[in-house]
C-alpha cells in the first residue's frame, strides 16, 4: 500500500465517523469531542506528573521500593485494561477487511493499521504517558542506564496489545454462531468480576483474624518502628519466591527490571525487553494469520460427529403453555411466564441478573466473615433493610427498562389484543422470581450473621414486597417514558440520546432517595420505641404491614393510567427498541 493509498483510507474511515456523530446530534458530538480532548490533556499531564515523580519523588529510594511503584502501575493498568476488554470484547476494526480483499492492497499494512487504532482506548491514552514520563524522570535522576526502562515499558505495551488483538480474533471465530457469542459475553465477564474480587473474598475469609488482634501497646508499637527504622532500608522484605516471580512472569519484568537497573545491573531489562517485544511479535502475528483465514473463509473449525437423535414429540396442552398464578388472570399468566422463560434465556439478561448474584456472594462472604464484629441493636433494624436495598441495586437498570431486550419481539406486544396494563403486569411477575430468590437468601444471610430474632425476618420481607411495588411502578413508568435498546448481548444502551443518558445515570444516582419509603419503616419503628413502650422490632413489622398495604394500594391504581400512557406511546416505544445498530 502506498501513503495514497494510506490517506483515502484513513480519509474514508473518518468521513463515516463524522456522518454518524452528525446523525446522532450536535450535543452527543460536542461531548464526544470534549471528551477526547479531555482524555489527552489527563495523559499529557499524566506524562508530565511521571516526569516530576522521577526527578523529585523517586530519585533516592530503595530499589525494592522502584519494583512495587512500578508493579502497582502495572497491575492498575491491567485493570483498566481488562474493563475495557469486557466493554468491547469483539474486535474493533477502524476498516473492514473483507472489503479489502478484492482490491489491490497489502493486508498487512490494513492490518497494522486496524492494530493500531482499535488501541487508541483511554487505558494506553492514560497509562502510557505516565510509564514513559516515569521512565524519563528516573533517567534525569539516576543515571543513563535507566534509559532502558523506556523500551521495556514499550515492549510490556505492544506484547498487551498483540495478544489481545489476537484474543479478539480468536473470539471472532467463536463468536460467527449469535447465541454462543452472548454465552462467551456473559462468561467471560463473569470470570472477570470473580477474579477482581477474589482477592476481596480470600482477605476476608482467610486474614479476618488480623483485624481482631488483640491490641499492641504505644511502647511495643515504637520498639517495633525504631527497629525497622535502624534496619537496612534496602534489604529486601519480600519473599525470595516473589522476587523468583520477576524474572519468569511477563506482567513483572518491568518492576523486576527497574529494580535491577536501580542496582546497576541492565541484564533483567535488556532481556525483558527483548522477551517482551518477542512475545508480542509471536502474537501479532498469529492474529494476523488467523484474520487473513477468517476473512477468507478458511477458519479451521473442529469436526465434530452428529448422532442422530430421535424426535421427542411434545404435545402441547394448555397446562403445559400457560402456568396459573392465584389471583390472576389466563393470558396475564401466559405472557409472564414467556417473559420469565425470555429473562433466564437471554446473555444480556443473565449478566444483569448475575451481578446482583455477585453482590450477593461478596456481601455474603463478608457479613459472615465479620460476623464477630458488635453492631448496637439500634442499626439491626436498618441491617435488614439494607439487604432488601441490595437487592435491588443491581435491577435498577433492568426493571427500569422493561421493554428494552425485547427488540423485535416488541412488534407481538403491540399486535396482541391483551390489555396494556397487563403486559406491564406480567412484565413485573415476571421478575418477581428473582427478586424473591436473591432477596430472601440475603436476608437469612443477614439474620444468621447479626443473630437478628425472627420477627425481623418477617419485617424484611415485607419490605422486600414493598420495594418490589415501588420499583415496578417507577419501573413502569421510566419504561414507556425513555425506552431505549439495549445491544444483544451485553447491557450497552445503543443510540440513545442525552435525555435518556441523563436519566439513566440519575436513576443510579437517586436509588437511595427512591429506598426512603422503604427505609421509613425502620426509622419510624425506632422512633416510636423511644417514646413509648411498644418494642422497635414489633413497629417495624407492624409499619412494614402498613407501607406494604398502602404500595398494593397505589400499584393497583397506576397500572391503568400507566397501561393508557403505554397504549399511547407504544409506536415511539417500537421505534426506540426495533433499530439496527449502525
Amino acid at each position: 500500500m502506498n501513503r495514497h493509498h494510506l490517506r483515502t483510507i484513513i480519509w474514508l474511515r473518518w468521513r463515516l465517523s463524522r456522518n454518524q456523530w452528525s446523525r446522532s446530534g450536535l450535543l452527543n458530538a460536542v461531548l464526544t469531542m470534549v471528551v477526547v480532548v479531555v482524555v489527552f490533556v489527563i495523559g499529557a499531564l499524566g506524562a508530565i506528573g511521571g516526569v516530576l515523580a522521577g526527578i523529585f519523588a523517586l530519585a533516592k529510594v530503595a530499589p525494592l521500593v522502584l519494583l512495587g511503584i512500578w508493579d502497582a502501575i502495572v497491575v492498575i493498568f491491567l485493570l483498566f485494561w481488562m474493563i475495557g476488554l469486557i466493554s468491547e470484547i469483539q474486535r474493533s476494526e477502524i476498516i473492514d477487511i473483507g472489503k479489502m480483499l478484492h482490491l489491490p492492497i497489502s493486508l498487512k499494512d490494513i492490518f497494522l493499521v486496524n492494530y493500531i487504532a482499535s488501541h487508541l482506548t483511554f487505558s494506553i491514552i492514560l497509562f502510557l504517558p505516565v510509564m514513559l514520563g516515569l521512565s524519563f524522570g528516573l533517567l534525569l535522576s539516576r543515571s543513563w542506564i535507566m534509559v532502558l526502562l523506556i523500551p521495556l515499558v514499550l515492549s510490556f505495551i505492544f506484547m498487551i496489545t498483540a495478544w489481545t488483538y489476537c484474543l479478539r480474533g480468536w473470539l471472532v471465530t467463536l463468536m460467527v454462531n449469535k447465541r454462543r457469542r452472548r454465552a462467551i459475553i456473559a462468561g467471560i465477564t463473569f470470570v472477570f468480576i470473580i477474579i477482581f474480587q477474589l482477592p476481596n473474598l480470600l482477605s476476608n475469609v482467610f486474614f479476618k483474624h488480623h483485624r481482631h488482634k488483640p491490641g499492641i501497646t504505644q511502647t511495643t508499637q515504637s520498639n517495633q518502628e525504631a527497629e525497622s527504622a535502624s534496619g537496612d532500608n534496602e534489604r529486601p522484605n519480600l519473599p525470595p519466591s516473589i522476587l523468583i516471580a520477576h524474572n519468569f512472569v511477563p506482567f513483572l519484568w518491568i518492576g523486576g527490571g527497574a529494580r535491577s537497573l536501580a542496582m546497576g545491573s541492565p541484564l533483567a531489562a535488556i532481556f525483558g525487553a527483548a522477551g517482551g517485544f518477542f512475545l508480542g511479535a509471536l502474537g501479532l502475528r498469529r492474529a494476523y494469520r488467523s484474520t487473513v483465514c477468517f476473512y477468507q473463509g478458511r477458519t479451521i473449525c473442529s469436526k465434530t460427529k452428529h448422532k442422530k437423535k430421535k424426535e421427542k414429540v411434545i404435545h402441547a396442552t394448555k397446562e403445559s403453555l400457560v402456568r396459573k398464578f392465584p389471583g390472576i388472570s389466563a393470558e396475564t399468566s401466559a405472557l409472564a411466564s414467556a417473559f420469565f422463560r425470555s429473562m433466564i434465556r437471554a446473555p444480556e439478561a443473565k449478566m444483569a441478573l448475575a451481578m446482583n448474584f455477585f453482590v450477593l456472594l461478596i456481601c455474603g462472604v463478608s457479613i459472615l466473615a465479620r460476623r464477630s464484629a458488635g453492631i448496637s441493636d439500634i442499626y439491626k433494624p436498618f441491617i435488614v433493610t439494607g439487604a432488601v436495598a441490595v437487592t435491588f441495586f443491581g435491577m435498577t437498570q433492568f426493571m427500569f427498562n422493561v421493554f428494552g431486550m425485547d427488540r423485535n419481539g416488541f412488534r407481538t406486544l403491540v399486535l396482541t389484543p391483551i390489555p396494556r396494563k397487563r403486559i406491564l403486569l406480567s412484565k413485573n411477575i415476571a421478575c418477581l422470581p428473582i427478586v424473591l430468590g436473591i432477596g430472601l437468601v440475603l436476608i437469612i444471610i443477614v439474620m444468621f450473621a447479626v443473630r437478628l430474632p425472627v420477627i425481623m425476618f418477617f419485617a424484611g420481607v415485607l419490605q422486600l414486597a414493598t420495594a418490589f411495588l415501588l420499583f415496578s411502578m417507577l419501573g413502569n413508568l421510566t419504561s414507556v417514558l425513555v425506552p431505549y435498546r439495549v445491544a444483544a448481548g451485553s447491557m450497552k444502551p445503543t443510540k440513545t440520546t442525552t435525555l435518556t443518558m441523563v436519566l439513566i445515570i440519575l436513576s443510579h444516582m437517586l436509588f437511595p432517595i427512591i429506598m426512603l419509603p422503604v427505609f421509613s419503616a425502620p426509622a419510624l419503628g425506632l422512633l416510636l420505641s423511644g417514646l413509648g413502650r411498644i418494642p422497635a422490632d414489633l413497629t417495624n413489622v407492624l409499619l412494614s404491614i402498613v407501607f406494604l398495604g398502602l404500595f398494593v394500594v397505589l400499584y393497583r391504581l397506576s397500572l391503568n393510567p400507566l397501561g393508557d400512557l403505554l397504549l399511547k406511546r407504544e409506536k415511539k416505544i417500537l421505534e426506540v427498541v426495533t433499530q439496527e445498530i449502525e
